[in-house]
């Protein structure tokens, strides 16, 4: 069985940003540790997208190349329309059970982000969500802080 790592926007900033901070070092030691042990780790497009946006935002153009550096070489996973309408039935589960994960009117990445993980696990893959908040995503997947996944 293969072990998939999917990066969530609070990893995935940490990684490819420039500045050379205690947390961004030992997040990017943690991520060349999975790779060198055979973990598959990638970029989601929907976490791509919630840190590009910002990037773009502040107009960081280091922060922008960086982010495309590690898609290329970690690779990247698209979203779908069979994602897409797994994150509807997501986003429609947490509201029934009265515990969304965003507002109604906004687009919610954590249902997005949990569907493109659910569906990769179809191929008997076992996947898990590396982010910097597991709350909302553990109620739908297996998501774990990114310091808590271990060789």
């Amino acid at each position: 069985m293969t072990i998939v790592v999917l990066l969530d926007a609070g990893p995935l900033g940490l990684v490819t940003n420039p500045r050379a901070t205690p947390e961004n070092r030992e997040c990017n030691e943690w991520l060349e540790t999975l790779l060198l042990n055979g973990f598959q780790v990638y970029v989601p497009e929907i976490a791509d997208y919630e840190v590009r946006r910002e990037l773009l935002r502040a107009n960081k153009l280091q922060g922008i190349r960086r982010l495309d550096d590690l898609k290329n070489a970690i690779g990247y996973i698209p979203l779908n329309t069979e994602m897409m309408l797994k994150a509807a039935e997501f986003w429609a589960q947490v509201r029934q059970q009265g515990h969304p994960t965003a507002d109604n009117k906004a687009l919610d990445g954590d249902v997005i982000l949990a569907a493109q993980a659910d569906i990769l696990s179809h191929d008997g893959n076992s996947v898990i969500i590396a982010t910097t908040n597991v709350g909302h995503l553990n109620r739908l997947v297996t998501a774990s802080t990114w310091q808590d996944i271990r060789v």
